[in-house]
């Protein structure tokens, strides 16, 4: 689902969520993609565009990312975490700059932005669309233990759960060390690092509230491949499981 309003004479981004379903759930996710597009912190949606597509690919399982959080007064501190997260698993300070420039910018964009983890040199073709993470879902029995584990956070359970679903999914590629994510919600604070090495680590207060801005950064092996990277991340069915 990808929901958006009309700002000027451009389409802002309101809300966005997709996952892997039986083909029994469809009718129920509809209704709840429609009514987050409708209620959300970005404002009403005018245009939202849902699409329902049968997956032929072979599904792939990985394990959820183990979750811990960094408290942080201010965005400062939460800044200066992040890098040193992001150091500790393997990405350059000039590659960790550039991410941030990118978080930071006012320009939206539909995907992420994808960074050689040491030269910091961005490698997606698109620079506008970015690459997005995609078919992911996550196993019954191991959404219900995880929702029972998200909810004694601070936070909402589904905003965390979708992000630590997406993120499980991204560390799952072998091309990509690392993740840097702040949400363009502009009440949601908290954002996160994340890695194989690490697991799913929370930054809170990672901008100011009300704050529009926001995106995510891959940070890549140097000498990827961005095609095979497009390719995993946009086109391999992943479900998150602990059965595997």
């Amino acid at each position: 689902m990808r929901a958006s309003k009309k700002a000027g004479k451009t389409d802002m981004h309101v809300s966005g969520a997709e996952g892997l379903y039986t083909e029994a759930a469809i009718g129920r996710i509809v209704k709840e993609y429609s009514e987050r597009a409708f209620d959300h912190p970005r404002g009403k949606a005018d245009r939202i565009v849902i699409t329902i597509e049968e997956v032929f690919n072979k599904v792939i399982e990985a394990k959820p990312l183990d979750i811990n959080t960094i408290e942080c007064p201010s965005p400062k501190d939460a800044k200066s975490a992040a890098l040193k997260r992001l150091g500790s698993i393997g990405v350059s300070k000039k590659a960790a700059s550039s991410a941030f420039r990118i978080l930071e910018s006012k320009t939206s964009m539909r995907g992420a932005s994808v960074l050689d983890a040491w030269s910091g040199k961005r490698l997606e073709p698109d620079k506008k669309r970015g690459i997005r993470a995609s078919m992911l879902g996550i196993e019954k029995k191991t959404e219900l233990g995880l929702k029972r584990l998200v909810s004694k956070l601070n936070g909402s359970t589904n905003t965390i759960l979708e992000a630590l679903i997406l993120a499980s999914k991204v560390a799952s590629c072998p091309m990509i060390i690392a993740e840097i994510c702040i949400s363009d919600d502009p009440d949601y604070t908290t954002g996160y690092v994340a890695s194989r090495s690490t697991g799913y680590t929370r930054i809170k207060n990672m901008k100011q509230k009300d704050a529009m801005h926001g995106g995510r950064v891959f940070f890549a092996k140097p000498g990827s491949n961005i095609t095979l990277i497009k390719n995993y991340l946009e086109q391999t069915p992943v479900i998150i499981s602990n059965e595997r």
